[in-house]
Formats: structure tokens, C-alpha cells, sequence
């Protein structure tokens, strides 16, 4: 794991090579990361989420954002997510809603995290 900020935002980044996010515990253990390292918005790779992440149907991805979420905490999903978007139209709108706001971004790369923060009125 590595933590920097970025226009006042201090962000976690996990590394793309480790285990699969893919339960609730998991979810926690996010949580409990990102607070033992003062983080509010955790970067995680696309490597590292479990497909059914990307399968809207599965409920993952509404339970892993809702526990940061509840626990003020931001995700950013880092990496290329265009197969799984070609398969999803609900996921392709999922996607554009959440990089419009300010809770959940998809972004290609640590580098396009940076640029969109730093767009973004400091906090």
C-alpha cells in the first residue's frame, strides 16, 4: 500500500498484485485501511475487485461502495474497465453517474486520479 495526497485529499492506493476484494470483510478491511492510514479515498485496481464487481446484478459493487461510503470514505476504481463496460449498459451508466459525482470514480490510471482531483475544489 502506498499513501499520498492530492489537493488535500489523502489517498490509499493498494497495489494491483494481492488479494481478490470479493466480501463484506473485505469491504472492512478497506475501512479499516484506509482510517489506520488517515486515507479518504482509496484507490483500488481493477485487478484487484472480483468480476461480480462489474455484474450489477450481483449487489457487490452497491455493498462494497455503500460501506465506504457510510464510513465517509471515497473509491476510486483504477485500471481499464472497457470490456466490462461493452457487456453492461446498466454498468456504462453506472459508471458516467458515479464519475459525475464526488463519492465513486472510475479513472484508467493512478495519473488520471491526480489530474481529477485535482480539478476539483480542495476539501
Amino acid at each position: 500500500m502506498r499513501v499520498d495526497e492530492s489537493n488535500g485529499v489523502r489517498v490509499l492506493h493498494l497495489p494491483a498484485d494481492g488479494p481478490t476484494i470479493s466480501t463484506s470483510d473485505d469491504a472492512a478491511d478497506l475501512v479499516g485501511d484506509a482510517w489506520a492510514n488517515r486515507a479518504t479515498l482509496v484507490a483500488v485496481p481493477v485487478e484487484r475487485l472480483d468480476p461480480k464487481f462489474f455484474r450489477l446484478t450481483s449487489g457487490f459493487a452497491g455493498d462494497l461502495t455503500q460501506k465506504l461510503v457510510n464510513y465517509r470514505l471515497r473509491l476510486a476504481v483504477v485500471g481499464d474497465i472497457a470490456e466490462h463496460v461493452a457487456k453492461s449498459d446498466a454498468l456504462r451508466d453506472f459508471v458516467w453517474e458515479s464519475n459525475r459525482g464526488e463519492q465513486i470514480w472510475f479513472v484508467e490510471s493512478d495519473e488520471a486520479l491526480t489530474e481529477k482531483l485535482a480539478a476539483r475544489p480542495a476539501r
